[in-house]
């Protein structure tokens, strides 16, 4: 299964914000890794570079990587509504991710331990797939053999967020989906309504766009290259 496994305070230190959890290195040194990290001269970044920054940022908050990302890229597109949006509520719909946030583990890396290694079930039924979609109404659980894990209960005895789209029960160490959240209720500093630059996009598309907007683009673009095919055969 493959997942990020590089330096995880590098790059809470590159977007200046923990994206992994609590950093004590980001608490110590709050600015760029490198020699010029901390250098006063801050380079103009190109509209492509805050685009790219913040794609990778909602990367590794998720532990997404390209390919994955791109799938779940290409059925946010596909779905009704705004793009970016859709696509960080698929993200919040990730098995690992729930688990992460009822608060059976610290951590998304330690939510998809947990996963992987058969303590979390889904609808009564043991789900080893981090990446595994949920749908509203599922019910996640910790597995009964699983709940006197000590990395469980300390993470469950610690919890205190809570979000709308999830219902949590201690007694019973489950919880269920309720529905996908809005954005406004995801609590992640993701710019998700930049302009999106994939090769894979023809259209150069803004995430922002509902899926009408994008096959009206995509007809005109169709049209005016028609047009130029005409004109150079002319």
């Amino acid at each position: 299964m493959a997942r990020y496994t590089g330096p995880k305070s590098k790059v809470a230190r590159r977007f200046r914000e923990p994206i992994f959890g609590k950093d004590k290195a980001l608490e110590k040194k709050n600015y760029g890794p490198g020699q010029h990290g901390n250098s006063r001269r801050k380079p103009k970044k190109s509209e492509y570079a805050v685009q790219l920054a913040e794609k990778q940022k909602a990367k590794y908050t998720y532990g997404v990587l390209e390919k994955q990302f791109r799938n779940t890229f290409k059925r946010a597109a596909a779905k009704k509504g705004i793009t970016g949006e859709n696509l960080l509520k698929f993200l919040e719909a990730r098995l690992d991710n729930a688990v992460y946030r009822m608060g059976i583990a610290p951590t998304r890396r330690g939510a998809r331990q947990l996963v992987s290694h058969c303590h979390i079930l889904v609808n009564g039924e043991v789900v080893n797939i981090a990446s595994y979609q949920l749908r509203p109404g599922d019910v996640v659980a910790v597995r009964e053999r699983s709940k006197s894990l000590e990395a469980i209960t300390n993470a469950v005895g610690k919890r205190n967020d809570q979000f709308p789209w999830l219902e949590w029960n201690f007694e019973t160490l489950s919880g269920t989906f309720v529905s996908y959240p809005e954005r406004a209720a995801i609590p992640e500093n993701i710019k998700e309504q930049l302009r999106e630059l994939r090769n894979d996009l023809e259209t150069g598309a803004i995430l922002s766009y509902t899926a009408d907007d994008r096959r009206r683009v995509r007809g005109v673009i169709s049209d005016a290259l028609t047009f130029m095919g005409t004109q150079n055969g002319a």
